[in-house]
């Protein structure tokens, strides 16, 4: 199993546009990847509403988990969009 602590790059955390590029990359991906909060229950990263439940704000940290052939590379996946600050690319900000 691999896992990692992520932190939250979008200026107002995982809300609908992240979630949904989220969710998109994590059913993507070769093995299911999991999202939790940190200290809290893992959900399917493969669930919008799963993602959105979590209410994970910027600068929160969530970890990420997978299990079997692809995972690593699934996870590196999965926290580049969790790191990416899509709020300022929308905006036409640097970040």
């Amino acid at each position: 199993m691999a896992e990692r602590k992520v932190t939250v790059g979008s200026r107002v955390g995982l809300h609908a546009r992240p979630a949904s590029m989220l969710v998109s990359t994590a059913a993507a991906q070769p093995v299911p990847v999991k999202i939790g909060m940190e200290g809290g229950r893992a959900l399917d990263a493969r669930s919008i509403l799963s993602v959105l439940t979590l209410k994970a704000k910027y600068g929160d940290t969530v970890v990420i988990s997978a299990e079997g052939e692809g995972a690593e590379t699934a996870l590196d996946a999965v926290a580049a969009v969790i790191e990416a600050d899509h709020d300022a690319a929308e905006n036409g900000a640097a970040g």
